[in-house]
């Protein structure tokens, strides 16, 4: 199900009258001076001016030419939510105010839509790993608790109620195994899971029905098996659960998945193109076909 049909970025025109208007700069002055304006000057230089979406629709390119500024753009326009912090700019509210979004049949976008960036997955691995190290260093206390209880309950007295509960922690320490003792009081490591399968996880919990969602880079920490996962994950989203998914990426599994609109900002003028005429595709493909007689050769081993 599609939420957004396209949507337009500040052309040429509007951008120089921005900057000659509004920041009083002549002619000469522009160029060394829009370049400072962020995000102004990104992307009238590529010719691009309406992107059109389909169910998932990719935008790729090498670093640095726009991907996820394009992305926050968009991001930011349309209001959805986010929970990492960007590159934002004093001039961010003039630029997206140049900006317009054509929604499907006017409807409202669904409250959950929201950007996942790679940030957002970091701080999510981060956090496992905080929450991890917490219960780690509670599990050590509780192994000196055990021992404390089961070698010195033989001598402890009972000298007055408020002794009861040390009493009983002890007498429990003495009829239990230590892993049973500690076991008890302290809950599992959060992920026993990888940094890449925990980053999957993050996804397919985070991604849920009808809603669009705009993922930045979001094969980053992703194995190859696990980039593939996702792609299936996403294309079962869009068709089954009724998401629409822009997504940057260098990944070819996503850029490959079936019925995806790819819009290269590479290209000159930016536009779109079959996925594997990408330049970081054909890269892929030369290597391994410079490499096609040792794998074959490998493969009758």
């Amino acid at each position: 199900m599609k939420y957004i049909d396209s949507f337009s970025i500040a052309s040429f025109n509007q951008e120089e009258d921005f900057i000659l208007e509004r920041k009083k700069l002549t002619k000469a002055d522009m160029t060394c001076y829009s370049n400072s304006i962020y995000p102004f000057n990104i992307f009238t230089w590529k010719n691009l001016r309406t992107i059109e979406f389909e169910n998932i629709t990719i935008i790729c390119g090498g670093n640095g030419c726009g991907k996820s500024t394009l992305l926050n753009i968009i991001a930011e326009k349309l209001g959805v939510m986010r929970r990492s912090p960007f590159n934002y700019t004093p001039y961010y509210e003039d630029y997206l105010k140049l900006c317009s979004a054509e929604l499907t049949f006017g409807r409202r976008l669904p409250d959950t839509s929201r950007i996942i960036t790679s940030d957002d997955v970091f701080d999510f691995l981060l956090d496992i790993r905080s929450m991890n190290a917490a219960i780690d260093r509670r599990r050590e206390d509780l192994f000196i608790e055990y021992n404390d209880g089961n070698l010195g309950s033989r001598n402890y007295r009972l000298s007055s109620l408020d002794d009861y509960d040390e009493l009983k922690r002890r007498n429990d320490a003495r009829r239990m195994t230590k892993s049973q003792y500690v076991g008890r009081s302290l809950p599992k490591n959060l992920n026993t899971q990888s940094n890449g399968e925990s980053a999957f996880t993050y996804f397919t919990q985070e991604i849920r029905d009808n809603a669009l969602y705009l993922l930045d880079e979001p094969e980053n920490s992703l194995s190859a098996a696990l980039q593939k996962k996702l792609a299936d994950f996403i294309t079962d989203s869009a068709r089954f659960y009724n998401c629409q998914f822009i997504i940057s990426t260098h990944s070819p599994f996503l850029l490959a998945m079936k019925d995806a609109l790819v819009y290269n900002l590479e290209m000159s003028p930016a536009g779109t193109c079959r996925w594997y005429d990408v330049a970081s595709v054909r890269l892929w493909y030369d290597f391994f076909r410079e490499h096609e007689a040792e794998i074959k050769y490998d493969r009758k081993q």
